[in-house]
Parts: structure tokens; C-alpha cells; sequence
């Protein structure tokens, strides 16, 4: 093959039964499973599992993989001092892509990728995901803490995956509906096919790196505001607008200027996202237990939706995942800057799925290139250069 696509677009780079996507459908599904009947029926923990093993677990099994993600919550003090020395001012999604890698000093975890042949060890693969996934939003939360001047708040054996985190941001016990809320986009965010970080922790997979090489390769990827940073872009947009009145004349503009609307179009999806959808309704659940009181940027975001639908829908631009989930994050009080850090929490269960299955059948990936440069020529002693 020596056509260039531009992003790969439309080159399948690998075989995978993790999940599946039909963008003119808006379906979403994981490991054959529609992701509204996971929303509905189950919880990060049952989604994680499903994803690792392909297959909805018994109650024992999901009883002990839950039990395992408590126990392993903990991080040595190392780690917690480490991040001390850090400037105050890094973004968290760079602090903790520093502190997964660091992982790999404190508790090393190379043992089973010693040769060219795939690591099959899959109690190994298991034991280390289960690891790197309960102490994901550990790092997180202890950034916030550290960067704000305190110390972090120890993890909670008997909470959920939500309801811990949400407990170690902010030191109370949560809300059950931000509980509700948290687990919902934590499913929502687990998984979604060859995205771009998801293509990085492969790669990185691919060369037998550790899986703390793998994950922190992604979170680098994830960081750009193309990807898992968009959601960070959406508040700004929506607070720039300020009022939902303002909604039509803002797009106008910026469609004008040929400006990037954040939160609107998807390379995959040429309906609504299904994500966006199930996030919507959440957040109108959530308005309805607050008794209607709550931010004016959903009124503003409702606004600038219906002007987009009547000037973008025809094209098949509709809003993502990332259109609503900011908006639901900082009505939770969670900062702006951390958004992206909940998402890779989320993200890593579908990146060391997708590492475990590039483990089964492992082939290190190099791809080729059209070179545009200039032809062979002879080099030039600098004394005759002129």
C-alpha cells in the first residue's frame, strides 16, 4: 500500500473484539454489549471486568476483582514525596503521567516481558491491571491535594471505584447522585475502539515496554486538546459565550472564521454520540434533584446545541461526549484542570485491555512512510560550499 491517509483515517490498524462502533447507527458497544444497557445495569467495576475478560462476570468473580481494586488502592509514601518535589503549577494531567511511570521504580513490573515471544502470563496481565487501574485515581487525587498544600486523604476500603475517588477529592462523604454521576462516565469513558491514546498505549505495548510505559504513553496522548482535552476547551467555550441568548450569534461567528466548535463532531459518529445523549439526560436528572437549581451553563449549552443542530446537523456535526461530561464535572465542584485525569482513570481500563490482547498475539508495529524528500545526492565538503 503506498497511499498516504492523512491520520490513518480508515487504516485498520489491528483486529480487536474489545469494542465496536456504527457511527451512522449511533451505536456504541462493548464486547458485544450496547453501552446504554451497561449505564443502566451495571458499574465501573462489572465494565472493567467485562472488558479485561470478554465476558459478564459471576457474582463471585465480580466480588473478587472488586475486592482486589480496594486492597490495591494504596501508593507508597515514595510516591506521595515525589510528587512534593513537583512544581505546584503542573497540570495534572502531566503530574500524572509522571507518577504512573514512576510506578514502574516502586513496585517494577518487567518480570514476564523478557523476550520477543508475547507475554501469556495472564495472571500477570491481571494482577498488574488490577494495580495500575485502582491506583489511577490515587495519583489523581493526591495531586489535588499536594498542589493545594496538603496532604492527601488516605483511600476508603468500603466505597465503591466512584465513591472513593470522589471521597479522597474531596475529603466528604459524597453525594449519592455524584456518585451516580461519576459511575456513569466512568463507563461512558472506559472504552471506544483504535482512538488516538488507545493507538499510542499499543504501540508502546507492541515493544514489550512495562505496562506503566504503556499507560503513561497514553496519557501523553490522551493530554492534547484534539483527544481527552477537549472537554477542558468545552467550559472555556460555553463561559465565553456567557448567556444562552448569545449561543447563535457566538456559532455564527466562529463558523464564519472557520473556528473549531469544542465538543461538536466526531471522526466516527455522523449522528449524536450516544455518550452525549446518555450524559444529557443525566445532567437533566441531576437539574431535577437540585430542584432546577444549578449553573447557567447547561441553559447556555441546550442554547448553543439547538443553533448548531440547525446550522451543522446536515453535515453530520453533532455534539460528543465531551459537550456534556465538562459540564456535569464542574457542577460536581471537581476543577477544570482535572478533568482529563478523570478521563484517563476511566480510559485505562480500555487501554490494558487492549494491551492484554496485544500481548496474545504480539507483533511490534512499524509503520512505513511516502517519503517526499529530496533524491540521493553526494554531500558537499563545507570548503566548497561557499
Amino acid at each position: 500500500m503506498s497511499d498516504y491517509l492523512p491520520g490513518l483515517e480508515g487504516v485498520p490498524a489491528t483486529e480487536s473484539n474489545i469494542s465496536d462502533i456504527d457511527g451512522n447507527k449511533g451505536i456504541l458497544s462493548y464486547r458485544g454489549y450496547p453501552i446504554q444497557q451497561l449505564v443502566e445495569h451495571s458499574t465501573f467495576e462489572e465494565t472493567t471486568l467485562l472488558l479485561l475478560d470478554g465476558d459478564l462476570p459471576s457474582a463471585q468473580e465480580l466480588a473478587i476483582f472488586d475486592e482486589s481494586l480496594r486492597t490495591n488502592r494504596r501508593v507508597k509514601f515514595n510516591i506521595r514525596t515525589l510528587m512534593k518535589a513537583l512544581p505546584s503549577t503542573g497540570h495534572p494531567m502531566e503530574i500524572l503521567q509522571t507518577a504512573v511511570a514512576s510506578l514502574g521504580v516502586f513496585y517494577p513490573a518487567n518480570e514476564c516481558l523478557t523476550s520477543p515471544e508475547s507475554c501469556t502470563n495472564l495472571d500477570y496481565v491481571h494482577n498488574m491491571t488490577v494495580k495500575i487501574i485502582a491506583r489511577m485515581p490515587v495519583l489523581v487525587t493526591m495531586w489535588e491535594h499536594i498542589r493545594n498544600g496538603y496532604d492527601p486523604i488516605e483511600p476508603r476500603s468500603d466505597l465503591s471505584f466512584a465513591a472513593n475517588f470522589l471521597y479522597m477529592l474531596n475529603g466528604e462523604e459524597p453525594d449519592p447522585i455524584y456518585v451516580e454521576i461519576m459511575d456513569t462516565c466512568l463507563i461512558l469513558h472506559a472504552e471506544h475502539t483504535i482512538n488516538a491514546s488507545t493507538f499510542a498505549a499499543l504501540v508502546t505495548g507492541s515493544t514489550l515496554a512495562s505496562p506503566y510505559g504503556v499507560v503513561a504513553a497514553a496519557i501523553g496522548t490522551l493530554s492534547g486538546p484534539l483527544h481527552g482535552g477537549a472537554n477542558e476547551k468545552v467550559i472555556d467555550m460555553l463561559e465565553e459565550i456567557d448567556n444562552p441568548k448569545n449561543a447563535a450569534a457566538w456559532l455564527d461567528k466562529k463558523l464564519k472564521n472557520k473556528e473549531k466548535i469544542w465538543g461538536f463532531g466526531h471522526r466516527e459518529y455522523k449522528v449524536k454520540d450516544p455518550r452525549a445523549t446518555i450524559l444529557q439526560g443525566l445532567f437533566e436528572k441531576f437539574v431535577a434533584d437540585r430542584g432546577g437549581i444549578v449553573g447557567p451553563l447547561f441553559e447556555t449549552a441546550l442554547a448553543l446545541e439547538a443553533a448548531a443542530e440547525d446550522r451543522l446537523a446536515a453535515k453530520g456535526v453533532f455534539p460528543n461526549v465531551d459537550f456534556y461530561s465538562g459540564i456535569l464535572y464542574k457542577e460536581m465542584g471537581i476543577p477544570l484542570d482535572q478533568f482529563t485525569p478523570v478521563f484517563a482513570i476511566s480510559r485505562a481500563a480500555g487501554w490494558l485491555a487492549h494491551w492484554r490482547e496485544q500481548l496474545g498475539d504480539n507483533r511490534i508495529f512499524r509503520p512505513t512512510q511516502v517519503y517526499t524528500g529530496s533524491p540521493n545526492r553526494d554531500y558537499v565538503l563545507r570548503s566548497d560550499r561557499g
